[in-house]
């Protein structure tokens, strides 16, 4: 048993004899992976089942071996392997942890029966179903959606893995179940540009596959099953709402999730209950979208438990009443505001639809709720950014400061501001997933991936120039040179799995293994997409229109706005009452 395991709660411990061993991985620090609420909520359905005994791995550390947490076991002792992947940067670790594991990295050259040592491999998380295509070349299986409606169904399919040989199985699942895709039978064909020609389903194959999501209304909201004080997040989590409808352009979270669901403040409450007595710290996701009945009983649950709060950002423009009153009554000292664009311009370009005057009003009346250490985190690099744009957040900066200084003075201690300027990373599933990274829009070429970087270096230079001087003011920027990997990552075909492979093992790094594998960052990161380009996540069918995207990316450039979705009514992007003839 691992030894982190000693201090946390929630474990789950079964006996092998009779049940089918799965393996679960997670290819980040166990610190990430215990704070993960989609792991924890597929580990929990997992081992609700009771022919299964499922164990986690977690990409070790110094300290900890490529083991399962639970009894120490190795890779080779599952003859099923499910991996959950959340972000870009984990895609070379999860297919180091195979290759480590035991487990032949390539799907196309394992075994033709399954075996302990010889897996089938399933994977799936939120980063696989925005762009399944990067990892496609390792998976066997991957789970397009949301694992509540699909994974119960999918384990009952795959329980005769001994007695079915490997394809076969793959085919009985991707043709009965909605949400499965298996690689192997889809073939793509490129351009000299890196563009994809066409995508050929095997006779027999769905030619697009339907993302599963959770449409009912849960007894309990998505919460921690797991506690540690190893966790990077040491808190007890519950989920408010899945989804957003604001439909931010450059948010994959608010189009591939939709339509918006909240949970009904009874199944939240619900879930509240069941936190252990020993956790004083709660964890709201979604609290933006939130109703202010469910933000009054939250706030009772707290007073009650004595609890503090945490969240990840506030909405600008829905800090209400009852919001402050929380923060306050749960003595927090932290928060943040995502303005996301540098300048109003930018905002309505992203369809954030906030001003300045109500990012500053929401500022002040946080301060004047507590809060002593205010965040603001910004994008740079979005399309026709301009150093204008840069210069109204510096007045942004200046202005804000200027608000919160007195309120800080009155109380015996000023608010420290944390400027965080991130990287726009362009995603699939979004309008903004035409865009080029680094914010250009000319005709680009190979030779202008430097270029693209050295633009965003020069953008923080300048950032950092006009505002190192003021006082009381953190700065935290990304690395240009991380991000371009990570836009490499986000919009990649299956071509790039060995230099995947080659970068987690360490063979080479980033621009070593493109090189290697005659691949160019320019291909995915910085070339702009054409408006009837296939895109190879186009196989994935997320409900929306075909145009829709495009569309709202011509309404981004024109400075128009979209409406927040309305799912009772709306139909503007085709998620919601597909089959309404009306």
């Amino acid at each position: 048993m691992s030894t982190s395991l000693a201090a946390e709660t929630g474990t789950v411990r079964k006996r092998w004899k009779g049940r089918v061993p799965v393996a679960l991985l997670y290819p980040n620090t166990y610190a990430l992976a215990v704070s993960n609420l989609g792991f924890q909520l597929v580990y929990s359905l997992l081992n609700l089942m009771d022919g299964l005994v499922c164990e986690r791995f977690v990409y070790p550390d110094q300290r900890r071996s490529l083991r399962s947490l639970e009894s120490s076991r190795p890779m080779t002792d599952f003859p099923l392997v499910f991996g959950s992947i959340s972000f870009e940067h984990d895609y070379p670790r999860l297919a180091a942890m195979l290759a480590a594991g035991g487990i032949e990295p390539f799907a196309e050259s394992r075994p033709k029966c399954i075996a302990p040592g010889s897996p089938l491999v399933v994977l799936g998380g939120v980063g696989v179903f925005i762009n399944p295509e990067p990892l496609a070349a390792f998976a066997d299986l991957m789970v397009l959606g949301e694992a509540e409606p699909v994974l119960s169904p999918l384990i009952e399919a795959l329980l005769n893995w001994n007695t079915t040989p490997r394809q076969e199985l793959l085919r009985q699942v991707v043709t009965s179940l909605p949400g499965c895709y298996a690689p192997i039978f889809y073939a793509f064909s490129y351009a000299g540009n890196g563009s994809v020609q066409s995508i050929q389903a095997a006779p027999g194959i769905p030619e697009r596959v339907r993302r599963v999501y959770t449409a009912g209304v849960e007894q309990r909201a998505a919460h921690s099953s797991l506690h540690s004080p190893e966790a990077e997040l040491d808190m007890f989590m519950v989920e408010l709402g899945r989804g957003c409808g604001r439909g931010c352009r450059f948010c994959a979270a608010g189009f591939i999730y939709r339509p918006p669901r909240m949970w009904s403040s009874e199944a939240i409450m619900q879930s509240l209950e069941d936190r252990p007595a020993a956790v004083d710290r709660i964890g709201l996701l979604g609290m933006e979208m939130a109703q202010t009945d469910t933000i009054d009983r939250i706030a009772a649950c707290l007073e009650r438990g004595d609890c503090s709060l945490s969240f990840s950002s506030l909405r600008a423009d829905r800090i209400t009443t009852q919001t402050l009153s929380l923060l306050a009554g749960s003595r927090l000292k932290s928060a943040a505001i995502a303005a996301d664009g540098c300048s109003e311009r930018l905002r309505r370009l992203i369809n954030k639809g906030l001003d300045e005057e109500t990012l500053l009003t929401a500022a002040v009346r946080l301060v004047e709720a507590g809060i002593v250490h205010l965040k603001l985190y910004v994008m740079i690099g979005l399309p026709t950014e301009t150093e204008a744009d840069l210069d109204e957040l510096i007045q942004l900066v200046g202005r804000l400061q200027t608000m919160i200084l007195p309120v800080g003075r009155a109380r015996g201690r000023v608010t420290e501001l944390t400027l965080s300027i991130n990287c726009f990373i362009p995603k699939p599933c979004t309008p903004f997933q035409y865009c080029s990274f680094g914010g250009m829009t000319a005709e680009t070429g190979p030779e202008d991936t430097a270029f693209a970087v050295m633009a965003m270096k020069t953008k923080i230079r300048y950032l950092r120039r006009m505002l190192n001087t003021k006082a009381n003011l953190r700065l935290k920027f990304d690395y240009p040179d991380q991000a371009l990997q990570q836009a490499v990552f986000s919009r990649a075909d299956r071509r790039i799995a060995p230099a995947l492979l080659d970068i987690g093992t360490g063979r080479f790094s980033f621009k070593q293994a493109l090189r290697h594998r005659r691949l160019d960052a320019w291909q995915y990161a910085i070339r702009q997409r054409l408006r009837d380009e296939r895109m190879c996540w186009d196989l994935v069918d997320h409900g929306l229109r075909d145009g829709y995207l495009w569309e709202e990316y011509q309404k981004a450039l024109a400075g128009a706005v979209t409406r927040p979705c309305e799912p009772l009514s709306c139909r503007r992007c085709g998620v919601c009452h597909a089959d309404d003839p009306t």
